[in-house]
């Protein structure tokens, strides 16, 4: 193999190499949310990979309407910014008032952290 066919191939896959680190850092870490309570109180966590994503998040709370989450129909009834405790982020909205039915929270997308949404309680 010549010199120039080695050294094009070279160059190439470090353009790749490159290529792919920079769609990392531009992608959202994984981001988890959950949701627990009764009696119209509800709170949770918020984990990442990325401790960044976890704190200062801001955490909205609704009313499931129908059979699957959808935010842009269910009734919103409350909100929270996570804070850090521990190693985790944590949220609580106090108490809604909304005691009975589904319930989910979703932890709005950030700058390099990606939207989640908990699974659905019933109460």
């Amino acid at each position: 193999m010549s010199t120039r066919k080695l050294s094009a191939g070279v160059a190439a896959a470090v353009m790749v190499g490159a290529l792919l680190m920079a769609t990392m850092a531009f992608a959202g870490a994984d981001t988890d949310v959950t949701i627990k309570g009764r009696n119209g109180d509800y709170h949770g966590k918020v984990l990442s990979e990325r401790a960044k994503c976890q704190y200062n998040r801001k955490v909205v709370v609704f009313k499931q309407k129908g059979k699957k989450p959808d935010p842009s129909t269910d009734k919103k009834i409350g909100k929270d910014t996570s804070e850090k405790q521990g190693n985790v982020g944590v949220w609580d909205i106090g108490n809604s008032g909304f005691k009975h039915g589904k319930f989910y929270a979703v932890a709005r997308h950030s700058r390099g952290c990606n939207a989640a949404t908990s699974d659905t309680i019933k109460r």
